[in-house]
């Protein structure tokens, strides 16, 4: 394959030709690609951690919500966030899971 000339005022090429030749040969272009994918699999761990400790820190809470609700009087708020907390658990953990191994089986070789 032939190495690529950069276009005059091209947005994208600058960032693409390492050697600022003018010029994006494949090796520049392969390392940009490789550099794109490390980008995407970074943005996915992050994305990954903050629904982690997102879903972490509400199953750490919900208990300290039915205290704080029992606390203030509200026996009813207490008693249901007491029913709903079976449900709660189950499908947080269900969706942490479904989506840790989607994304399992999609990153397999």
């Amino acid at each position: 394959m032939a190495a690529k000339r950069l276009e005059d005022g091209s947005a994208h090429g600058h960032m693409m030709d390492r050697d600022g030749d003018g010029i994006i040969s494949d090796e520049e272009l392969e390392t940009s690609k490789l550099i794109q994918d490390l980008e995407l699999q970074h943005e996915r761990a992050n994305a990954q951690r903050a629904m982690s400790w997102f879903a972490l820190w509400g199953m750490l809470l919900y208990p300290s919500l039915v205290v704080v609700s029992e606390f203030f009087g509200m026996n009813q708020a207490a008693s249901i966030l007491g029913d709903m907390a079976a449900v709660y658990f189950v499908s947080v953990a269900g969706i942490l899971a479904a989506f840790f191994g989607s994304q399992a089986w999609s990153n397999r070789k």
